[in-house]
């Protein structure tokens, strides 16, 4: 079964970028989705963005022109580019492979 891991986040202040990473473990060719989830404190988890094997995209309504997904299959990486960041923002952004969660990246806007 793949294995992710996240790496890419920290603090950063409001209006600020930051890009998250996420590596699998094997080749992820042959997953059709994988996305960026994020939980913050007394939240529940949402999805921030995904991206299939063939190329399709979603976003969920708050980050949508701000964040944008890509994946490379021969880096076996998916990952998140997060400009003009808000407070709001501040979240565990973990990574989802097919059936499989990594551990997560905490993501930190504040002045």
């Amino acid at each position: 079964q793949v294995q992710v891991v996240e790496s890419g986040g920290g603090w950063v202040q409001p209006g600020g970028s930051l890009r998250l990473s996420c590596e699998a473990s094997e080749s992820i060719s042959g997953i059709y989705f994988m996305g960026w989830y994020r939980q913050a404190p007394g939240k529940a988890r949402e999805l921030v963005a995904s991206m299939t094997s063939a190329g399709y995209t979603n976003y969920g309504d708050s980050v949508k022109g701000r964040f944008t997904v890509s994946r490379d299959n021969t880096k076996n990486t998916l990952w998140l580019q997060m400009n003009s960041l808000k407070p709001e923002d501040t979240a565990l952004y973990q990574c989802l492979a097919a059936t499989t969660w990594g551990s997560g990246t905490q993501v930190t806007v504040s002045a």
